[in-house]
């Protein structure tokens, strides 16, 4: 269907097809696994509700969400400011219509000084935006952005109709008290003034402000399935026959078994204790374990966890993503499971599987494993931005050593779980996992959120070390 042939139609006609045109292409959306983000803002009775519900009732209500965001209540603040939008992105294919979106959400932070303890410049959250919409958009998302805006003779129009409506009453002045009208407009004028992708519509005309969001729509839309449809994928993992390093080869004294013993009683009480005190402050602590196979991930959380109180904590054994999971971004799962304000989450693996077995494997294009590292330091920075304290561990392991620990795996009924045909895959690419891991540390060692190499060759003294570590960087923000 043309759009310009529609233009030439009657106004009632106009509508009607254009809400045809819009099912059709998002219908092709679905098909090809485009996601769709669709964010209403405006002042209270502006008209945002009725265009929004215009388009909810266009669309299939299979693969479409009506997505609200209000002012945070307590239980909301215990996570990161992002957390909501990470936790409700669609899935490819999927739309999701914001009534109000994070840019409110920024506004009700700044002008009500949320968490000002933590945002002493609220600008910060304006980066985190831009930084969460571009990995969305380099992923294929289509981010469709309207401002309503009204004559104020109409919008008291429609707040008297509303008033008169006992069962309307509420929403008169649904987030007037949160943001005042003229700030509201002000800083969103300033945020439009600041971007090239919105689209602003006068809801005075109605018909008029109708078509003029389905015409925008189907633009935006016909564009997305352009671009997806001519994409080009490349699978390269980009190695160097020639890859050197001596980042892993860290040799340590061995520590004694009496000493160690003595150690790991001590540690394991303080770092209880720790976790009270971060209960207390309301800091998330995150651990993050990557290494080599065999190196020994899981003993080393074990001993960590070992005397911590089991309601602050969560262990995530990261494995191959599920269906559902590879039908969003690849930090979606990852997003949804980062601790609210004083828990502690422990990653045994992590969202670095990106950069790591994905680029090794060939599972990312070369274009996604690139951009990722910086995803990853922009997605990581969003927590410790807010009080987050993020410690990563690479354990590395001599190639002499993982074999002697796979053998023995082999040989042992209570261990040859452990050892699986993958295992022995992956130790046949060693070196282009060696350089993966290089390049990964290298590229994500960020102040905020540093690596830790830990030689892993010697159990019991990787696992001292990796509590010392905790410990020493606990200390240093209590």
């Amino acid at each position: 269907m043309n759009v310009s042939k529609i233009k030439g139609e009657t106004m009632s006609y106009n509508i009607e097809a254009l809400q045809l045109k819009v099912a059709q292409l998002s219908r092709k959306t679905h098909e090809l696994g485009i996601p769709v983000m669709i964010l209403f803002e405006g002042v209270p009775a502006s008209g945002k509700t009725r265009l929004s519900n215009e388009l909810l009732l266009n669309l299939d209500a299979k693969y479409t969400d009506f997505i609200a965001t209000k002012s945070p209540e307590a239980h909301n603040l215990r996570y990161q400011f992002l957390q909501k939008y990470w936790n409700t992105l669609p899935q490819k294919g999927n739309i999701n219509i914001y009534f109000r979106s994070w840019y409110s959400h920024y506004l009700d932070y700044k002008e009500n000084q949320i968490k000002q303890n933590q945002y002493s410049n609220y600008d910060v959250l304006i980066r985190q935006i831009d930084d969460f919409e571009n990995m969305l958009k380099k992923d294929n998302y289509e981010i469709i952005k309207f401002f309503i805006e009204i004559n104020e003779e109409k919008r008291q129009e429609h707040i008297e109709q509303t008033k008169e409506n006992p069962l309307m009453k509420w929403k008169v002045q649904e987030y007037e008290k949160v943001i005042p009208q003229d700030i509201y407009i002000s800083e969103m004028r300033q945020i439009i003034n600041d971007s090239d992708d919105w689209k602003v519509i006068d809801y005075t005309e109605r018909k008029q402000a109708i078509e003029n969001m389905y015409l925008h729509i189907i633009e935006r839309l016909e564009s997305a399935i352009d671009n997806f449809q001519t994409h080009e994928s490349v699978i390269d993992g980009n190695f160097n026959k020639n890859f050197s390093t001596s980042l892993f080869d860290i040799e340590v004294p061995k520590i004694h078994k009496k000493e160690y013993k003595d150690q790991m009683e001590i540690l394991q009480n303080r770092m209880r204790e720790l976790q009270f005190a971060l209960y207390e402050r309301k800091i998330p602590l995150v651990l993050v374990f990557e290494g080599m196979d065999a190196a020994g991930k899981g003993g080393n959380i074990k001993r960590i966890r070992e005397k911590l109180d089991p309601t602050g904590y969560q262990v995530h054994g990261i494995s191959a993503p599920t269906d559902v999971e590879k039908n969003h971004h690849y930090l979606w799962r990852f997003a949804k499971e980062m601790p609210k304000s004083g828990h502690v989450e422990i990653f045994d693996r992590s969202w670095y599987g990106r950069v790591l077995v994905e680029r090794v494997e060939g599972f990312a294009e070369q274009a996604e494993w690139k951009r990722a590292y910086k995803e990853i330091n922009q997605f990581e920075q969003m927590w410790t931005d807010e009080g987050a304290l993020i410690i990563k561990f690479f354990l590395c392991l001599d190639k002499k050593e993982q074999l002697k620990r796979f053998k023995d795996r082999e040989k042992n009924p209570d261990k040859q779980w452990k050892i699986t045909h993958e295992d022995w895959r992956n130790r046949e690419k060693w070196d282009l996992y060696l350089e993966a891991s290089y390049d990964m540390i290298k590229h994500t060692n960020m102040n905020e959120a540093p690596w830790h190499v830990i030689p892993a060759d010697h159990k019991k003294t990787s696992r001292i070390k990796v509590l010392q570590t905790i410990i020493n960087r606990c200390e240093e923000v209590l």
